[in-house]
C-alpha cells in the first residue's frame, strides 16, 4: 500500500488499464476455451457416435468380427444381454466391459463421461453406449475416446495466452501514452504554480484547448491566481498606505522635537507637548486600526451572544462627547446574534465618521425589516456621491473633501465597520438621503 500512495497518478492509472485489461483478456480466454472446449467435445462425440453406428451396421449384417478396426477411436466393445465380450478392438480382447451402463429405455444412446477404467487407468473417457435390439437380448456397443481436456489443445492455450499478453501490453503502452497526454495540461499547471511568486503575480496557467475537466481546472485556477494577484497588490497598496501613514506622524513629532531643540530656552514646551500627544493619539489610532483589520483578517472567532440593538446604541451614544447633536430614534426588541465589542466598534466608528461630516445633527435609528435588524446612521453632511459610495470601504480611501476636512481620520475605519458587518452575516451600505450620507447596517435578526 505504501509502495501504491508512492506512485504517480500516470503509473497507477496505467497499471490499473493493465490489470483490468488482463482480467479482461483473462475472462475472454476462458470463455473462449469453455467454447472451443464444448465444440471440440462435441465433435468428439460425433467421431465415437459414429464408429458406434459403424459397428452397428455389422451386427445387423452378421458380419461382426471378433477383433473390431479402431474406426478412429481408441475402444470398441459388443456386449451381449450376458455382459458377455462379443468382439472389441485389440486393445480390449480378453478384458471385461469397460461401462455398465445401458441407454435410458425410451433411448437407444446414451453418452458419458467414464474415468479410471480398468482397461484405461487414470483416464476420462467419452463413452458411448448404443442399444441394438435382438431376438434374444438387447446388445450394447460401448464405443470410448480420450475426453477433451480443459485447454483444448497446446497450440490453442498458447496462442490465447500469447494474444491475452500481446493485447494487455499494447493496451498498457497506449494507456500510458494517452494518460500521459491528458496529464500535460496537469504537468503544465503545476510548473506554472510551481515557479508563481509574489514578485511575478500576473503569472497564469495555460488553458488546453479541449472542454473538458482540466480545462475547467485551468480556468478556475487562472481565477484564484487573479484573485491570489488582487489580494497582492491590495497588500501592496495597503503597505504602503500604511507606512505613508505612519510616517506622517512620526514625522511631525520629530520636526516639532528639532524646532524645540534648536532654540529650547524659547520654546513653548507645552504647546511642543500637546503637539506631540496629539501626533502620539493619531499613532495610536492608526495602530490600533491596523491590529483590529489584523485579527478581522484572520478570522478569528469573536463573541457569539444575543444582542440588543436598541440598547447598544443607547449605550454607547450616552457614552459619547458630542461634537453635533445626536439623535436617536430606537426601536426596541430588535435582537441579533453576534460580538459586542465588534458591533460597538462599528458602531462607534460610523459615528466618528458622522460627526466629522455633520453640519450639525446625527441620526442613529434601529428597526426590523422582515428577519433583518436593521441600525442606520445619518448625518447632515454634504453627503457621498453614487460614484465614491464603494470607494469610502476601502483601506486608507479618503475622498478629496475628506482630505481637506478630516485631519484625524485615519481611513480604515470604514472598512473596518464593513469587515465586521460581514463577518456577522450582514451588510453596510450608503443608501440614498435627503441631505448627507446615510450608511444603513443590515444583520440576520434572532426575534
Amino acid at each position: 500500500m505504501a509502495l501504491w500512495r508512492g506512485w504517480s497518478i500516470r503509473t497507477r492509472l496505467t497499471t490499473l488499464t493493465g490489470a483490468v485489461m488482463a482480467l479482461v483478456c483473462a475472462g475472454m480466454t476462458l470463455v473462449v476455451l469453455l467454447g472451443v472446449r464444448n465444440i471440440a467435445t462435441e465433435y468428439r462425440t460425433e467421431q465415437i457416435v459414429d464408429a458406434a453406428l459403424r459397428t452397428v451396421h455389422l451386427v445387423k449384417r452378421n458380419q461382426l468380427p471378433s477383433i473390431l478396426p479402431y474406426q478412429n477411436v481408441r475402444a470398441l466393445q459388443v456386449v451381449d444381454a450376458h455382459q458377455i465380450v462379443r468382439a472389441a478392438t485389440p486393445n480390449l480382447i480378453g478384458r471385461e466391459p469397460i461401462a455398465d451402463f445401458p441407454p435410458d429405455e425410451n433411448s437407444v444412446r446414451g453418452d458419458r463421461v467414464w474415468c479410471h477404467m480398468p482397461a484405461f487407468p487414470d483416464e476420462c473417457m467419452i463413452v458411448v453406449a448404443f442399444r441394438i435390439y435382438q431376438s434374444k437380448g438387447d446388445w450394447t456397443i460401448y464405443a470410448a475416446d480420450e475426453g477433451v481436456p480443459w485447454y483444448v489443445d497446446l497450440r490453442a492455450i498458447v496462442s490465447l495466452i500469447i494474444g491475452s499478453l500481446l493485447l494487455t501490453g499494447v493496451t498498457t503502452i497506449g494507456a500510458y501514452w494517452q494518460v500521459g497526454k491528458v496529464l500535460e495540461p496537469v504537468e503544465a499547471i503545476r510548473r506554472e504554480l510551481f515557479e508563481y511568486t509574489a514578485t511575478d503575480p500576473g503569472r497564469r496557467v495555460p488553458v488546453p484547448r479541449y472542454h473538458d475537466e482540466i480545462r475547467e481546472l485551468t480556468l478556475t485556477a487562472n481565477k484564484t491566481l487573479e484573485r491570489l494577484e488582487a489580494a497582492v497588490e491590495q497588500q501592496r497598496r495597503f503597505a504602503s498606505d500604511a507606512s505613508h501613514d505612519l510616517r506622517s506622524p512620526l514625522t511631525a513629532m520629530r520636526a516639532e522635537i528639532e524646532a524645540a531643540l534648536l532654540d529650547p530656552d524659547q520654546t513653548d514646551w507645552t504647546a511642543t507637548g500637546n503637539a506631540l500627544i496629539d501626533s502620539l493619539d493619531r499613532l495610536q489610532a492608526l495602530v490600533s486600526d491596523l491590529l483590529q483589520i489584523a485579527r478581522l483578517d484572520a478570522a478569528a472567532p469573536g463573541a457569539n451572544e444575543p444582542i440588543d440593538l436598541a440598547e447598544l446604541c443607547r449605550t454607547e451614544v450616552d457614552a459619547r462627547q458630542r461634537t453635533v447633536e445626536l439623535v436617536q430614534e430606537l426601536a426596541p426588541g430588535v435582537v441579533v446574534q453576534g460580538d459586542r465589542l465588534r458591533l460597538s466598534r462599528l458602531l462607534t466608528n460610523l459615528l466618528d465618521n458622522a460627526e466629522r461630516h455633520a453640519a450639525s445633527e446625527v441620526r442613529v435609528c434601529v428597526c426590523g425589516d422582515n428577519g433583518w435588524g436593521v441600525l442606520e446612521v445619518i448625518d447632515d453632511g454634504s453627503g457621498i456621491p453614487p460614484a465614491q459610495r464603494e470607494v469610502v470601504f476601502q483601506r486608507f480611501a479618503r475622498l478629496d473633501a475628506a482630505r481637506t476636512r478630516d485631519a484625524g481620520g485615519t481611513g480604515l475605519g470604514l472598512s473596518i465597520a464593513r469587515q465586521i458587518a460581514e463577518g456577522h452575516g450582514g451588510t453596510l451600505t450608503i443608501e440614498d438621503s435627503d441631505r448627507g450620507a446615510r450608511f444603513v447596517l443590515r444583520i440576520p435578526r434572532t426575534q
